[in-house]
């Protein structure tokens, strides 16, 4: 794999800080509620409570909000291998749901399948948890990323 080993220049708390950094500036996130619970060297996972402001006209947690959240997850995956002084950007990404659910969050865990120098690749799983503490299947992505300039 060629994955930019960062695990041996920060420590685990120093890799959540760094993406901590980054998660806050996220004024999308901010605004739905999404929370950052786990970083570790090429995964990273990002919990989305249910509310009014994710919801598609029948009820259920809108595609984009699914979509947005895998891609939050995964790029933030893709960055805890990205060199010190960048961040990435996702150049595409597909994803594929599974199945619509409300009430209850998403959690999408992402985790880097390889990284380069130029390119880093990803994937997301995205699952519903029910109230009752049930988890299903919700949504699958693959991301392409880019390693750019950090500017802030």
């Amino acid at each position: 794999m060629s994955v930019v080993d960062t695990s041996q220049l920060t420590s685990p708390i120093e890799l959540f800080q760094r993406v901590e950094a980054s998660f806050v500036r996220q004024g999308l996130m901010r605004h739905w509620g999404a929370r950052l619970l786990r970083v570790e060297h090429g995964l990273c996972e990002v919990a989305l409570p249910y509310s009014d402001k994710v919801a598609q006209q029948q009820g259920g947690f809108h595609g984009g909000a699914m979509g947005a959240l895998a891609d939050i997850a995964a790029g933030y995956a893709g960055l805890t291998v990205a060199p010190a002084g960048m961040e990435v950007t996702t150049v595409e990404y597909k994803i594929n749901f599974l199945a619509a659910f409300h009430g209850g969050e998403l959690r999408a865990v992402g985790r880097v399948l390889k990284g380069g120098k130029r390119l880093i690749i990803t994937a997301a799983d995205v699952k519903h948890v029910a109230s009752d503490g049930k988890i299903t299947d919700c949504a699958v992505m693959q991301q392409t990323l880019m390693p750019v300039p950090q500017t802030y």
